[in-house]
């Protein structure tokens, strides 16, 4: 088998969602090995220019430019999603359930051969610890955020649609970060200065550094090339390396010269807060997130943790560059980095 991959031909490949943090990774290595790469994205990305990928532009709940953009690839990963915890469901629906089941769609109808798909660990979240829980988790009867139950239901219908015609994987990649991150060291970053730790901040995570998180995607399509065995599993991917969350929180800030959280606040008082102001955002139509939510509150006082075993016999995973490693990159990355949040 390995031979069989150094000898690898060059694939037609489509990235939904190339220009963000993710997806950027997943080109960046896929144009390294030689493939054929396309983005899909709202807009172009100045990023993706030095790549030389064809930046294909488009809403992923368009039917039609979806199905377009799916024609004569080989190989597509659906990274493209609403994320946040706060906003309209239907808004979150058209994305991240409308738009996959389009992704589908237009593989199905194009022959396109393997699908791998970002989920998130969210997806089995209960408001409760998991610790060391594996893909055997099941979905939770009450969903606290909207990105988490579309998520869940696009997941499903991913795994609906493996078969003959359709070869599948679904990742579940936990709190990516590191250089480019758009995301969450920015959301950190700008409330330093508002963040409470919430409960007695034992509570550990996994997380996973960003080279890690787009390793994982090259690796599950590979491998599901040769194993169709593997369509319709589920993977999560992390840096087997659980810490405490506010250590973490506290590294990142530290990467970005900013002194550590040291205040707190009780876990039930903060899930309190969080319902109240709901909502308060609710009764009132306020489009800005809420400092808190309930959902914000349960996942930053429970340990959630995950055992990647599946990933590492399956896929081959391994995480490469450790948490410390990344730490030093990303410190590296803020101090040349204009943008300030």
């Amino acid at each position: 088998m390995e031979k069989q991959r150094n000898k690898k031909t060059p694939e037609n490949v489509l990235v939904t969602g190339g220009g963000g943090f993710l997806g950027k990774a997943v080109v960046k290595l896929l144009v390294k090995r030689g493939d054929i790469v396309s983005s899909f994205s709202r807009r172009e990305h100045a990023g993706l220019k030095e790549f030389g990928v064809k930046q294909i532009q488009g809403d992923i709940s368009d039917k039609e430019a979806v199905l377009r953009a799916c024609k004569g690839m080989d190989l597509v990963f659906h990274i493209a999603a609403k994320p946040g915890v706060w906003g309209n469901y239907n808004n979150y629906y058209s994305t991240n359930v409308s738009g996959t089941l389009n992704v589908i769609a237009g593989c199905k109808i194009h022959g396109v051969q393997r699908l791998v798909y970002t989920s998130s660990p969210s997806v089995v979240f209960d408001g409760r610890d998991m610790e060391g829980a594996d893909e055997s988790a099941r979905y939770p009867r009450h969903f606290y955020s909207h990105y988490s139950q579309t998520k869940a239901i696009a997941e499903q219908s991913v795994v609906k649609a493996s078969g003959r015609r359709l070869n599948t994987i679904i990742l579940r990649p936990h709190l990516i970060w590191g250089p480019g991150d758009n995301h969450l060291v920015p959301r950190i970053i700008a409330r330093a200065d508002k963040l409470r730790i919430i409960g007695n901040g034992k509570n550990l995570t996994d997380n996973v550094y960003i080279d890690n998180a787009a390793d994982a995607h090259i690796l599950a399509a590979d491998c599901l090339k040769y194993n169709e065995k593997l369509s319709a599993r589920i993977y999560f991917i992390t840096q087997d390396e659980p810490v405490p969350l506010w250590d973490m929180v506290n590294s990142i800030l530290g990467a970005a010269g900013i002194p550590p959280i040291t205040g707190s606040i009780n876990r039930k008082i903060a899930w309190i807060i969080g319902a109240a102001l709901e909502c308060v955002h609710k009764g009132l139509n306020i489009k800005k997130e809420p400092r808190v939510t309930r959902f914000v509150a349960q996942e930053l006082a429970t340990s959630h943790w995950f055992d990647i075993s599946a990933a590492k016999k399956d896929l081959n995973y391994v995480p490469k560059v450790s948490i410390k490693q990344g730490l030093e990159l990303l410190e590296q990355w803020l101090k040349n980095s204009d943008k300030t949040y």
